[in-house]
């Protein structure tokens, strides 16, 4: 990896920039919450004042598909449920599944490991998230940034994210 393209430096702040600039180009209703850098569900749970059901835990996994063909899934579910990576992979019919590497997660989410939106604007990651995240009626989610997070009226998030909607957690 290049220092010009350390996600730590130039992709964080960025992603925050265009999620924000997207979220307010829909009117979509949000609030920004300053807390502790702090990736982990359950702590950043705890700091933001969230249940974990309210959480939007983001895992890219990788679904082989062939011999020689793959596809990434950025799987999002509440944070009180683990992936059920079985699950994620009969959706692509796939002969394997398994958490991307740290670099490949990084890479397609623009983010750092605990930051990762629960939105996709890279073409090769499909967003596919858990019903039971939407049935909540706001969602908190760490903004591409370990001190900062959003909760976005879970709405918004269905209409302008435009995921995919399948049963994907246990």
């Amino acid at each position: 990896m290049t220092e010009e393209h350390n996600p730590d430096h130039d992709h964080d702040h960025g992603h925050y920039t265009k999620l924000i600039g997207l979220l307010d180009e829909h009117g979509a209703t949000y609030r920004v919450i300053e807390h502790a850098p702090q990736g982990a569900t359950e702590e950043v749970s705890a700091l933001r004042g969230n249940t974990l059901a309210q959480a939007a835990k983001c895992i890219v996994v990788m679904v082989k598909t062939g011999k020689k063909s793959k596809r990434y899934v950025l799987a999002v579910v509440p944070g009180d449920r683990r992936v059920d990576l079985n699950a994620v992979k009969a959706l692509h019919a796939g002969t394997y599944v398994g958490f991307a590497t740290q670099e490949v997660a990084e890479r397609l989410a623009g983010s750092v490991s605990g930051t990762i939106l629960p939105f996709s604007f890279d073409p090769e990651l499909e967003l596919v998230v858990d019903p039971a995240l939407l049935g909540q009626e706001e969602i908190f989610f760490n903004a591409a940034r370990l001190d900062r997070s959003l909760a976005l009226r879970t709405a918004d998030y269905r209409e302008i994210a435009g995921p995919r909607t399948e049963a994907i957690s246990q």
